[in-house]
């Protein structure tokens, strides 16, 4: 079985901060670890290289696969800030048509500029995919 390729390191938050060269995306994506920690009370830590996640679950698959992974996370990729939210929660459909601007790849709600957004919605979103990881993943 392969192991995972993202998994929790002690690499440091700021240095990774660093390396997000547009001024405005690294604000922007630092407010949003500051909301994300304020609201979960969940400490930011590096998984990987490029992805700061919050928490952590243990999933196992009927294929058999399994592991650790972050409850969420967020990355700063070329075109946009990306949310690694899932699939699953509550009222996510509901909550993204009232999210701002944004677009939606497979687990994923990428953002151009936190102003973009609702922030309120965001931590929703934030909160009700936390809670399903926890309730079925609750290795």
């Amino acid at each position: 079985m392969a192991k995972n390729k993202t998994t929790e390191t002690q690499n440091s938050i700021v240095d990774f901060l660093t390396t997000i060269t547009d001024e405005k995306k690294r604000k922007d994506f630092l407010a949003i670890i500051n909301l994300i920690k304020e609201h979960t009370g969940l400490e930011p830590k590096m998984w990987g290289t490029s992805i700061v996640g919050f928490g952590s679950y243990y999933y196992k698959y009927e294929s058999g696969h399994e592991g650790d992974a972050a409850l969420l996370g967020i990355a700063s990729r070329a075109n946009s800030i990306t949310l690694y939210l899932g699939f699953g929660f509550d009222n996510r459909e509901e909550l993204l048509s009232k999210f701002g601007k944004h677009k939606v790849s497979g687990g994923c709600v990428h953002i151009q500029k936190l102003e973009d957004a609702d922030t309120s919605i965001l931590i929703k979103m934030v909160k009700n995919s936390i809670e399903y990881k926890r309730k079925h993943y609750p290795g």
